[in-house]
């Protein structure tokens, strides 16, 4: 079973919360680390400025640095400041001997080097800094506990990066809301969509969408209006199919009700013709409607090949079963000439144009069947020499059921539509004029 696709919100939300969760993680590890970094820089620092007062004090008196430095470890003892550490000291004169310590430093040198050092005191880490005199009679090292730095660099870190993870779930909900704002307007397009029916089709206004979402409202206002076009020409052909028909059902009951009621046998077998002639005539209809269906829907030729139309001209001759019309048509084609499209369509297309010629055209009059290039473009022509059509009808003779005025023969008025659809779908038109001797010429014309 397929999973349904997670929605474009949750989407966002997702990516766009990961990757704050993502980049405020790296910030979060980069401040921790540059903080404890300056924590121990600032408490090597310090190191640094206890070592100078040391020496300072030194200089001048070291019974007074005793009584000092007693003083300030009283003071020590009873602060209770969370950053405060614990230091230990010594000073070492330029001989050798210790000449002032803190209690709990060792008689023996923490360390023989100068600067900064990690050391190991009673079994502890410790971060040691010493450094001589300037006349080198006194040297001083000053060293705290490696695990009360790190105490307090954690402290100082905890407390940068307290903010950041205070702010995440603020950043987390701007977001959300952000996301749900932004997406709106997608929202109420739905809804807007959602309300449009068969019934109600009119274009969805555009003027106060994003910029982003307008080329997606613009193409359903082009499917609304191309969908609103085929509902329109579908319930027109509905309609005009509905009434042409009604026409050749109503003649052939009347024709078999008379059959029925008669008592002649030949005004019997008249009527029974009569229906035989109105159940083609209906036949040749549906076939006609069911065939423009079939066409409407197709953006080009199902299956295109190439195409000789000398070949394609004898085949839609033969299948005619012109009879005695056959001496009447002649075909002008030379061998060679072709076009890339579908042959049932096209021998459709002739079959019809064909029919039409015989239909309107004089009894005895000659129909040519034609191609040649002219001009670049190819030509495939059928033309008759009958009575032709009124000017001001010609454009309207490819119109679906519409039939010319002055014509006498039966017909359903889609022979020609359909002729004009196959031309267009083959990237054709079909040209109709009137020929200066008399007759109508219908042109297939691949420009």
């Amino acid at each position: 079973m397929s999973r349904a696709p997670a929605s474009l919100h949750a989407r966002l939300l997702t990516s766009l919360l990961l990757a704050t969760l993502l980049v405020w993680g790296m910030a979060g590890v980069v401040s921790y680390h540059k903080a404890r970094h300056e924590a121990g820089e600032l408490l090597d620092g310090q190191l640094a400025q206890s070592s100078k007062l040391l020496m300072a004090q030194a200089e001048h008196e070291l019974d007074g640095l005793a009584e000092s430095w007693a003083a300030v470890e009283e003071v020590v003892d009873r602060a209770d400041h969370p950053y405060e550490q614990p230091l230990e000291f010594q000073i070492w004169g330029a001989d050798g001997r210790l000449l002032l310590k803190s209690d709990e430093a060792p008689s023996v040198p923490l360390s023989k080097e100068n600067g900064y050092m990690d050391i190991q005191h009673a079994g502890k880490p410790w971060r040691m800094f010493s450094s001589w005199s300037p006349d080198h009679k006194y040297q001083v090292q000053v060293a705290e506990s490696l695990a009360g730095r790190e105490q307090v660099a954690l402290e100082v870190a905890m407390q940068v990066g307290l903010p950041i993870i205070v702010a995440l779930p603020l950043v987390a909900l701007v977001i959300v809301w952000a996301v749900r704002h932004s997406l709106r307007p997608l929202d109420e397009l739905a809804s807007t969509v959602a309300t449009r029916t068969a019934d109600n089709l009119t274009p969805l206004r555009i003027d106060r969408l994003p910029r982003e979402v307008s080329p997606l409202a613009t193409a359903l206002n082009s499917l609304l209006h191309r969908l609103d076009h085929a509902l329109d020409s579908e319930r027109r052909f509905t309609a005009d199919a509905a009434h042409e028909l009604r026409t050749p059902l109503a003649a052939i009951q009347i024709q078999a009700q008379v059959a029925l009621a008669s008592h002649q046998e030949d005004g019997r077998a008249h009527a029974l013709e009569q229906v035989l002639a109105g159940t083609r005539r209906a036949t040749r209809l549906v076939e006609q409607l069911l065939r423009l269906a079939r066409l409407d829907p197709l953006d080009g030729p199902p299956e295109p090949r190439w195409i000789e139309l000398a070949a394609l001209a004898r085949q839609v001759v033969d299948d005619s079963r012109l009879g005695n019309a056959a001496e009447r048509l002649h075909v002008e084609i030379k061998e060679g000439a072709g076009v890339a499209g579908d042959p049932d369509l096209l021998r459709v297309a002739l079959r019809n144009l064909l029919d039409n010629a015989l239909r309107h055209g004089s009894e005895d009059g000659r129909i040519t069947l034609g191609a040649r290039r002219e001009n670049g473009n190819l030509r495939l022509w059928v033309e008759d020499n009958g009575p032709g059509v009124a000017e001001e009808e010609l454009p309207r003779l490819t119109e679906r059921f519409y039939r010319s005025g002055e014509v006498t023969r039966e017909g359903s008025g889609l022979g020609l539509a359909i002729v004009a659809r196959i031309a267009q779908l083959h990237g054709a038109s079909l040209n109709l004029e009137n020929r200066a001797e008399g007759g109508l010429r219908a042109t297939l014309i691949w420009a």
